[in-house]
This record gives C-alpha cells, structure tokens and sequence, in this order.
C-alpha cells in the first residue's frame, strides 16, 4: 500500500541531490521516524477501506481514498503548473498512473486475499528489482529466501489454501507499481516544493480511477457514512504516508528507506488481525517473516553509491 510505497529501492539513487524545499512542519522530525509512521498509517489505512468494499466496491474505494486524498492535500499545498517544465509535468503523470495502478490493484486484491499475504506478495516485485540492479551474486540469496516465502504463503504444489487466484495475480501487478512508486517519488521529491508533485500525481490518479470506480462504487460513494470513511481512508492511506515519506526521502539514503520499509508486511498482518480479524497460521507468519529479512538482507547487502555514502554520513 502500498507504494513505497515503498521497498528496497537500493539501485533508484541516481546521485543527484535534492533542490527543492521539504515539507516545513515535517523537517524537525527524524526521517526514519517518518517511515515507520507511514508505514504503519498506510496498512491501518488499508484495513479500514476493506471495511467498506460491500458497500462500495474495490475500486470505488479505491476512488475515494485518491479523490479525497486529493482534497485534503489540495488544503496545504497548491500546485503550481505554468512555471513547471513540461518534463517535470510529465514526471507526475507518470507517477500518477503508478499511483493509480497500484492503489486499484491492492484492494481489488485485498478483497480476495489476506491484507498481509497481499502486501507480503507485493514485495517480490521490490526485491527482485533491487537484487538484480545491485550486480551482486550474494543477493541471489536473498531471492531465493524471498521466493521460498512466497510459495510457502501460496502453496502452488497442489494444497488447498484457499487463496484466490486472481487476487494473488492481481498482488503480483501491485508489486511491480510499488517498485515504480519508489523510483517516482525520489524524482518528483527532487523536482518539486513541499507536496506539490503528489497532489499533481495524486490528481491524475484520481481521474485515471474515476470511470471504474463511479461503475464498481455508484450510489453508495455519496453515503455520507461511506464518504466518512472514505475521509479517514484518505488521511491515513494517502495524504499521511505519502506526504511523510515523500518528506523522508529528501533527507535519507534509498538503503535506509528501503530497510525501514522492510517491516511493511508484518504491519499488514497486524493491521489485518486487528481491524478485519484475518488470522495467519504459523507458517503464513514464517513465510512473512522470511520476506521481511529477505527485504532487510537485500537492501542492506547491496554497496551504496558514493552519493548514497554522503547523504547516510
């Protein structure tokens, strides 16, 4: 959840350093601080849209937490658009379209499967990525620790896990628009003032959002109990975390942020237990905790580029 949204990200640092001013009622607090607050924001975040996909569907949901996050962001930060470069433009439509992506992915596939499992399956696509840019043999390790989470959480030999396939297809496309997350929120932090490139990206995810999820959701996306939630859906899965790590990627080393956000699917497996009651048998929490230090190992592993050095110093 997404989205950092968000995973190793070792090899997106492309030694350029950050121009643009941070979000100023963030800068006092420690970076690492902010992930782990996004972190866990995002996840709860999800638990409680799981709440409402009876009433207005997956991508209605999904609507609403773009939409409305849009709104509220729209209150602190007000983008400006004829000052910017076109490439910059295009940069946040881009990201926009990953945020959309992503966003519409995990939930249609948290409302098949176990919000821990989704995000858990979404953090192959981040680790892969990063293991292979790395160019290091010992992340092969890495992989196959990773891997053998994943299978021990599907169990593809033939035993009934009750697992929908089509959400388990559907945590898979998430994960490669987590890894775009990362790389797209680096450069857009770069680029631009405050929040104002998430509000932009924001803006054309939430149009990209908007036939499917006026078609999934109708009636229901104007119940003022529906659009209650939806508000909270927006604070805690958008506005919060991606302004936070937006704002902590501007003062940490991708390694950092991606060790940090290694936790990510225990988080999920607590916010899932807690808010929706979906309780994992000891070896779904094994092959969690198998991705997670396969995470931790990737990231940690790969050499940091000499920009990287400076900004962790």
């Amino acid at each position: 959840m997404a989205v950092p949204n968000r995973a190793p990200a070792e090899a997106v640092n492309d030694g350029s350093v950050a121009q643009a001013r941070g979000i100023g009622a963030l800068q006092q607090i420690p970076a690492p601080a902010l992930v782990v607050a996004g972190t866990l924001s995002i996840q709860f975040g999800a638990a409680l849209a799981a709440t409402i996909f009876d009433e207005a569907g997956a991508a209605g949901t999904t609507l609403l937490r773009l939409l409305l996050g849009s709104l509220i962001v729209m209150i602190f930060w007000k983008p400006r658009i004829r000052s910017r470069p076109a490439a910059h433009l295009r940069l946040t439509v881009l990201f926009g379209v990953t945020l959309a992506a992503m966003n519409l992915c995990v939930y249609e596939a948290i409302d098949r499967i176990p919000l821990g499992i989704v995000v858990t399956v979404e953090f192959i696509g981040p680790i892969s990525v990063a293991a292979a840019l790395s160019r290091r043999r010992a992340d092969f390790v890495w992989i196959v620790l990773a891997v053998a989470g994943i299978l021990l959480l599907t169990r593809p030999w033939g035993q009934d896990t009750g697992l929908d396939t089509i959400g388990l297809v559907l945590a898979v496309v998430a994960a490669a628009a987590w890894a775009g997350y990362i790389l797209l929120a680096q450069r857009v932090g770069r680029f631009f003032d405050g929040g104002e490139g998430l509000i932009l990206a924001m803006i054309v995810a939430s149009a990209v959002t908007f036939i499917p999820g006026v078609i999934d959701g109708g009636s229901a996306l104007v119940r003022p109990e529906v659009l209650a939630v939806g508000v909270g859906i927006a604070l805690l899965s958008s506005a919060i975390p991606f302004s936070l790590e937006t704002e902590a990627l501007r003062r940490m080393s991708a390694r950092v942020f991606g060790v940090l956000m290694s936790v990510e699917p225990a988080f999920a497996a607590l916010a899932g237990f807690l808010v929706l009651s979906q309780k994992l048998d000891a070896g779904d929490i094994g092959a969690i905790a198998l991705v997670v230090i396969a995470s931790v190992g990737v990231t940690r592993s790969a050499p940091a580029p000499r920009s990287e050095a400076a900004i962790e110093a």
